[in-house]
């Protein structure tokens, strides 16, 4: 498996499986070796490979923060703000039948290529024995970013906007509208 632009994306179950994800979130607690926020978008194998890639990293003692649907922004933000790791269980914009996984090092950052190497090299070897980390429930981390992207507008506001809002039931379609209105907007979701 080699990473492409943004982490690694194929069909669900055919090319990203849950060994797949297994495996790579081993690898990633290995490499990256701090707690791991994951969160995932809406699709129907999100679940499964979320779950699969958790225990990936527990596995190999490394503690998972689920924070489930998440927008990949608040998976970022959340590793920022925590100074942890952080993974997405998401394709963006490729057909709902696809998935991937896209990794965040310690500290909200894409990965730089050498460690994606790392994590590519990681794969080939055997797993860690150890004690397994633990995994944790963090949804109410998707409402902290939430809060902190209203905060960002500092004082500023969209009072006198009307705003359209269809998120398509991606993973921003919990969030979306609560930020718009919270900074001000009119909002018609």
């Amino acid at each position: 498996m080699r990473f492409g632009t943004d982490g690694i994306r194929g069909v669900a179950n055919v090319d990203i499986t849950p060994e797949v994800a297994l495996a790579l979130g081993r690898a990633a607690a290995v490499v990256l070796g701090s707690t791991i926020a994951v969160g995932r978008d809406t699709r129907r194998s999100g679940g499964m490979l979320e779950s699969a890639f958790a225990a990936g990293v527990t596995s190999a003692g490394v503690d998972v923060i689920r924070m489930g649907i998440a927008p990949t922004p608040a998976v970022a933000w959340v590793a920022a703000d925590r100074k942890i790791a952080g993974a997405v269980i998401s394709a963006s914009h490729n057909p709902w039948t696809d998935n991937g996984i896209k990794l965040f090092a310690t500290g909200g950052r894409k990965l730089d290529d050498a460690t994606e190497r790392a994590v590519e090299s990681a794969l080939l070897s055997p797993p860690p024995t150890g004690p397994a980390g633990s995994i944790s429930l963090g949804p109410q981390l998707v409402d902290r970013w939430a809060d902190a992207l209203v905060a960002s507008l500092r004082g500023r506001r969209l009072d006198g906007l009307s705003v359209v809002v269809d998120c398509a039931n991606g993973a921003a379609a919990w969030v979306a509208a609560d930020v718009l209105s919270a900074a001000g907007a009119s909002v018609h979701a």
